[in-house]
């Protein structure tokens, strides 16, 4: 038989689990920081990821981030987020314009998703325009450099806040 909890676990009970946002890096934002300072900047995946996890904590919301240079790993650790995760972060990095598995991933597992890239791929090469996820996210969030992954997840919190207002 089980005993009756203390007041202090009847209240962390009873608080609600925060929500949970998935980062998904793609392939070579492992090299952040080096790789083309000039298009990217200067800023590591590391201080990214931190910093996210920070700004999570402040807006109530627990992060999980991911990096990737492999499609396949990708579209697992995707799957694998189905009915644990409330949002979805994805810079696909140049899966973005070829990768119908990671698509087909992100509408398999109906979880909402924001793209982000550091640059503004409109800027740059023409193959970059074309994003085989554009259509079924959210939104798209791009040019900023690493403010655009604080951007993205501020907007989940928004987009989260807003589903929860519907639902009641």
């Amino acid at each position: 038989m089980r005993q009756k909890a203390s007041g202090s676990e009847e209240s962390a009970a009873a608080k609600p689990l925060p929500a949970v946002v998935l980062v998904v890096h793609g392939p070579n934002l492992n090299l952040l920081g080096e790789r083309e300072p000039e298009v990217y900047g200067r800023t590591k995946l590391a201080d990214i990821d931190r910093k996210l996890k920070e700004l999570g904590r402040e807006i109530g919301i627990k992060v999980e981030t991911f990096q990737s240079n492999s499609e396949g790993a990708i579209v697992d650790r995707i799957q694998a987020a189905r009915g644990n995760v409330h949002f979805l972060l994805i810079n696909p990095g140049a899966y973005t314009h070829t990768s119908v598995a990671i698509r087909d991933t992100i509408v398999g597992v109906a979880v909402p998703a924001i793209e982000v890239h550091l640059s503004n791929v409109y800027k740059r090469e023409v193959f970059r325009r074309r994003s085989t996820i554009a259509d079924i996210v959210v939104g798209r969030i791009m040019g900023f450099g690493a403010e655009g992954y604080y951007l993205a997840l501020r907007a989940a919190r928004a987009a989260i806040d807003a589903s929860h207002s519907e639902a009641n």
